[in-house]
């Protein structure tokens, strides 16, 4: 088992400082296919105590929507951001990079703490963390703008997560998801900002280089 106190240690170990292809311009600790981690199954990552590790890699959704804000920074610069299921941090560094006044990373596993401390370190960006379940009370108030990127994996998860975005627009945030045409993505109601081809790997998903969307919701 990992303790929490070893979290860093082990993204050190298990990753590499990469540039994603899609955002050049940021540095994330990334497993390839040349690092252990990739290669482990759910079963050995249970028997060490690590939930799947979506932090160690730079998910096409989230380089599109972290592509996005490096190049309209308007659309953040000098509001409060909440990245939603942040992952490896890739978005909230995004935000934080291009002038966030405050900027929180929400994802439910702790190992994203530890991930989006090195990888905002490595960015030389400020981010606030948080593993609190963000669904489980309403949208902070203080949120001008909610981020999120590859969030409709599983149907429940996604119908539970549309409804709290809906609920934040509804409190005046502005809403910008990122997404390569997951199956339970709802399109309707949604406005396309932009679409791009992201490199991605077939070790991750179905094909090598994914279109991917930005969409925010009216």
């Amino acid at each position: 088992m990992i303790a929490p106190e070893d979290r860093r240690a082990f993204i050190l170990a298990n990753t590499s400082l990469e540039h994603p292809p899609h955002t050049p311009d940021l540095r994330l600790h990334l497993a390839s296919e040349v690092t252990p981690i990739w290669k482990l199954t759910e079963e050995a990552l249970a028997g060490i105590g690590l939930p799947p590790p979506f932090w160690a890699f730079a998910w096409a959704g989230g380089q599109a929507l972290a592509r996005y804000v490096i190049d309209h920074p308007q659309v953040v610069a000098g509001r409060g951001v909440v990245d939603f299921a942040a992952g490896s941090g890739i978005v909230a560094i995004a935000a934080a990079r291009a002038g966030a006044a405050r900027v929180l990373a929400a994802d439910i596993d702790p190992f994203c703490g530890a991930a989006v401390a090195l990888n905002a370190e490595a960015n030389g960006v400020q981010i606030e963390f948080t593993a609190h379940d963000l669904l489980d009370a309403p949208p902070p108030a203080w949120a001008d703008v909610i981020l999120a990127g590859d969030i409709c994996y599983e149907k429940p998860l996604a119908e539970r997560v549309m409804g709290w975005l809906k609920a934040a627009r509804s409190a005046g945030a502005m809403v910008l998801i990122g997404d390569p045409g997951r199956s339970y993505f709802p399109r309707v109601g949604l406005t396309k900002l932009a679409e791009y081809q992201v490199r991605t790997t077939r070790e991750l998903e179905d094909m090598e280089v994914k279109k991917t969307a930005v969409w925010e919701m009216p």
